[in-house]
């Protein structure tokens, strides 16, 4: 399965408000194995940000100011994302700019291309309720190394949240590892053949060590030694 973890940074908080992308990254993982194949652009968004967006990602206008706008990026992203899986933290967020940016263009909106999208939000909302799971708390949750995220970035996060999510349904990736070779044996009819066991029993001296080892326990915790009960 081809997947694309996504992130983009904004102008601001609503797209509605005249809000645009100021930077997309992304990384392609195939088969639950990042292939390097990373995709990252800044992108001019003819305004500028908002003072609260600004605090957050730090990217200026005047470093904006060169870039290329978003239909000049348009088709190269299109290009990279289609057909894959798209898997975004808080994907409303980051499905709604795309939307909007796709829209100026008069072009179809993500679904067409990426007709599914998991939220690891919300996926972390399901194994961890209660509990905060911004992009920070699962990196240290899940013993992930964001120290260098000093300020949001699109491609720091997308490779960050990549390894959170490997990290979150790693269990799942195990089952599925298991359960193909017992597959396959099914398939061509394989049966369990009938093995020597080899049994070596306990000598006379590891027997007393045993018992005298239990009778310290015994003593240590006041006669309840559950093995001498057993």
């Amino acid at each position: 399965m081809r997947q694309i973890i996504l992130d983009t940074e904004t102008t601001g908080l609503d797209p509605a408000l005249g809000n645009r992308i100021i930077e997309i990254g992304a990384v392609e993982i195939l088969n639950r194995q990042p292939t390097g194949k990373h995709f990252h652009r800044y992108i001019n968004p003819e305004r500028d940000s908002e003072e609260g967006a600004l605090q957050v990602h730090g990217i200026t206008s005047e470093f904006l100011a060169d870039k290329p706008k978003f239909r000049e990026i348009a088709k190269e992203f299109l290009d990279y994302v289609t057909g894959a899986e798209l898997v975004i933290h808080n994907a409303a967020f980051d499905i709604a700019f795309l939307n909007h940016e796709l829209r100026l263009l008069d072009m179809k909106p993500v679904k067409t291309f990426c007709p599914s999208v998991i939220d690891t939000l919300k996926l972390a909302r399901e194994l961890h309720p209660g509990k905060r799971n911004s992009l920070d708390a699962l990196c240290e949750r899940y013993q992930i190394d964001n120290a260098g995220r000093t300020l949001h970035g699109g491609l720091l996060d997308a490779q960050l949240l990549a390894e959170v999510y490997l990290a979150m349904t790693r269990g799942q990736g195990m089952l599925m590892i298991d359960a193909a070779p017992a597959a396959a044996a099914q398939a061509e009819g394989a049966t369990c053949e009938k093995v020597d066991i080899i049994v070596l029993r306990a000598t006379d001296d590891e027997l007393a060590a045993h018992q005298a080892q239990l009778a310290e326990i015994d003593k240590a915790s006041g006669g309840k030694c559950v093995w001498k009960a057993v």
